[in-house]
């Protein structure tokens, strides 16, 4: 039972990052460079994706710098309150989400019994985030799948195609 688990959360999981990176990849040069609500929403997916498999998350240490802003100071396209330090070329973006399916992989594959002891815990104030290890996963799954589907729609009014659906990943993740 583990093992049909494992391997599903990799082919799924696996098919909403290569969804994310194939968003990128599909989305002209001119269109990432002037389009900030898309630049910034992909960029976001990426950063969480880490982060989100990052435990504990207070050891967050992103491979792409970025600040923290208060809502005030966000340009409007941005989103949360996450700002890349830079314009990030896609490369850049799409050789870090390399390296974050690796891990995804790797996380995925190490489950074990011992694993649902472990919990992704931001903090002790209300509404922050406590999941186990299982339940974080799926978060990250479904948070990435739903700016994979922003990203989409957005691309969908740029001149080229809009990649289609991936239905599992190849190999896992």
């Amino acid at each position: 039972m583990l093992k049909d688990l494992k391997q599903s959360l990799q082919k799924q999981f696996g098919a909403s990052i290569e969804m994310l990176e194939n968003v990128i990849q599909a989305c002209p040069r001119e269109y990432y460079q002037n389009q900030k609500r898309f630049y910034y929403l992909a960029f976001h997916s990426v950063i969480f994706l880490d982060y989100y498999l990052t435990i504990p998350p207070q050891n967050f240490s992103p491979l792409l710098d970025f600040t923290i802003q208060s809502p005030k100071d966000m340009p409007p396209e941005a989103l949360g309150d996450v700002l890349p330090k830079r314009h990030y070329p896609p490369e850049e973006l799409l050789a870090y989400l390399s390296q974050i399916k690796t891990r995804a992989f790797d996380m995925i594959e190490d489950l074990d019994e011992d694993s649902y002891q472990v919990r992704f815990v931001e903090g002790e104030e209300p509404g922050d985030m406590n999941y186990s290890l299982l339940e974080i996963v799926l978060y990250n799954l479904r948070h990435t799948q739903h700016h994979v589907g922003q990203l989409q729609m957005l691309l969908s009014q740029a001149p080229g195609k809009v990649p289609a659906w991936v239905f599992r990943a190849q190999g896992g993740c």
